[in-house]
């Protein structure tokens, strides 16, 4: 089941006197985080963003009701949430979190592989982990590859490579 309210950053610290915080972005970027009006804590408490800004690889935020510095530092190591109805993804983006734990299904033969545990940023494209059995392996979230991501039923139908899967004798 997909989570309405998705990660998307650590409140790390203070910026300046009047209470803004930094925060450390999980999300695409600190100028993604920035676009949001509204955030959230875990039970969906809202949070009303005055202003944000990107700064370096930081978000600078200032939520309604912290006025003071001593305010934004009781929000020190507070996870903030997006809701995902607040965010329009383009045809063939997902959010990490719809991915991992997914199913991973060959689509030739049927033969499940075990399940997405972690996704991974690399330069090129990213790089799936799926574990089965207590041992990884690792696939490129390529076309040849991936064939379809079914989020609603939790599984990725892929064309494994040749050699991802094969044991060695």
């Amino acid at each position: 089941m997909k989570n309405q309210f998705l990660e998307a950053g650590k409140i790390v610290g203070t910026h300046g006197l009047k209470g803004e915080v930094r925060v450390d972005p999980w999300c695409d970027s600190a100028e993604f985080l920035a676009k949001f009006k509204r955030l959230y804590y875990k039970d969906g408490t809202e949070l009303k963003v005055i202003s944000s800004r990107p700064h370096k690889n930081i978000t600078i935020i200032h939520l309604d009701g912290v006025n003071d510095v001593n305010a934004a530092d009781g929000l020190r190591g507070r996870v903030l949430y997006i809701n995902r109805d607040d965010v329009k993804l383009p045809k063939g983006v997902y959010f990490v979190q719809d991915i991992i734990g997914m199913r991973t299904i060959d689509c030739d033969t049927g033969e499940e592989y075990g399940e997405v545990t972690d996704v991974m940023k690399t330069g090129a494209n990213d790089v799936y982990q799926i574990t089965k059995d207590g041992k990884e392996y690792l696939i490129p979230a390529i076309p040849d590859v991936i064939v379809e991501r079914n989020i609603e039923d939790g599984i990725l139908t892929i064309r494994p490579m040749k050699g991802i899967f094969d044991d060695e004798d």
